[in-house]
């Protein structure tokens, strides 16, 4: 045997501050600019306003994605910060509670007292190494590992945009009617649900079918909202 474990799978990266905001702001950005566009097509048969309306929409939801997304991840941070520093004080303070502390939650998680108390007295030889287990025991957070809020802010914007385009190069390119639109918008949703189960256990068809349904549901329902109002002459 060698002194070095075999590797015999890898695990993609679950906790990193990308992920979640860039799915869900291409998500968010391709339904609500197309919901918005059908709303307003619906009302009005001007193209240039239509325009108008989701260009308007892209900016704003991209600005307003990326600034609650810092906000968010920047307070999670800070508090998860502030944590690690009370712990630090402890370790500090406390050393040899602190150890006690590690070492019987190694046994409750089933490792022998012995051992435990060994394994404990080891890695609280390393102030750092101490604080990372600590950490990751106590608040389940890794304190070199911590969500960035700048690359969810960028994550998030970029995706929102990105999403929400897609409903607009129709009219970008010169189209007067909601059609191509509706169509650009539905095969993305498709596509967007199916690229999703990529990272999820779910089918590619369930995945881009469910997001296809919802999307279209939510343009439909506000197409029919524009088009009452618009025939309403408010």
């Amino acid at each position: 045997m060698t002194g070095r474990a075999e590797i015999h799978h890898q695990h993609r990266d679950v906790t990193g501050g990308w992920l979640r905001p860039s799915v869900f702001g291409a998500m968010d950005g391709l339904v609500s600019n197309f919901a918005l566009i059908a709303g307003v097509a619906g009302g009005t048969p001007d193209a240039k306003v239509v325009l108008l309306a989701g260009g308007a929409g892209l900016a704003a939801g991209a600005f307003s994605m990326a600034g609650g997304e810092y906000v968010s991840v920047a307070s999670q941070r800070e508090l998860a910060l502030a944590e690690i520093a009370v712990e630090r004080r402890e370790l500090q303070r406390n050393p040899e509670a602190e150890q006690d502390e590690l070492a019987q939650a190694l046994v409750d998680k089933g490792v022998l007292p012995e051992t435990a108390a060994e394994v404990a007295a080891q890695i609280s030889r390393d102030p750092e190494r101490a604080l990372e287990v600590h950490s990751q025991n106590e608040l389940g957070v890794d304190p070199h590992s911590l969500p960035s809020p700048r690359l969810a802010a960028v994550s998030s914007f970029l995706s929102f945009a990105a999403g929400a385009l897609l409903p607009l190069v129709p009219y970008l390119l010169g189209a007067t009617s909601l059609v191509l639109s509706a169509v650009v918008s539905c095969v993305s949703l498709f596509a967007a649900g199916a690229l999703v189960s990529t990272v999820t256990a779910r089918s590619w068809w369930f995945s881009g079918l469910r997001q296809l349904l919802v999307g279209a549901l939510a343009a439909a329902l506000t197409f029919a909202l524009g088009n009452l109002i618009g025939a309403s002459g408010l």
